[in-house]
């Protein structure tokens, strides 16, 4: 008996608008979430991890969850830098790329969290931002092809 493959059928159109935050100085997690929480109506918290699985290692990031009250719409911050990493196995490359530390966006290191909604819309104007810590958010579109797109749509 063959066995089915199942693959999943992807709209080409269905790309996901991100927002990339970026501090103006390191401070902890805690910290500016704490200042966000002041000067907005809903109250971000720390759920479960969002953990990539490589080969080698597994990359855990940390998320903060928050609804707004009006629209209740589902207002996610991922960091985009691993907090921490397991390590699964020893690498036996000679020139292995997988180290301890990763970024979701190799590409903009320079990013410190990512900003994802439960309905899409390119307007992330209703979070207001703390003065002197945050510069402001850029927005990013995410394809369906990319692997970190496949990654946020499981944790939904």
């Amino acid at each position: 008996m063959k066995t089915q493959k199942f693959t999943l059928e992807i709209d080409e159109d269905d790309e996901i608008t991100l927002g990339l935050v970026r501090l103006v100085k390191e401070v902890p997690d805690y910290e500016l979430f704490h200042h966000l929480n002041v000067l907005n109506p809903f109250k971000f918290t720390r759920i479960t991890d969002l953990i990539y699985h490589g080969k080698h290692y597994d990359h855990y990031f940390p998320r903060f969850q928050s609804f707004h009250h009006d629209t209740k719409i589902c207002i996610l911050f991922i960091a985009n830098h691993s907090s921490h990493s397991i390590q699964k196995s020893s690498p036996i490359e000679l020139f292995n790329t997988e180290t301890d530390t990763k970024c979701l966006l190799e590409n903009y290191p320079d990013v410190n969290y990512l900003i994802t909604t439960s309905e899409p819309f390119d307007d992330f104007s209703l979070i207001l931002l703390p003065e002197n810590l945050m510069f402001q958010i850029q927005d990013f579109q995410l394809s369906p092809i990319e692997e970190l797109y496949q990654l946020i749509q499981y944790y939904e």
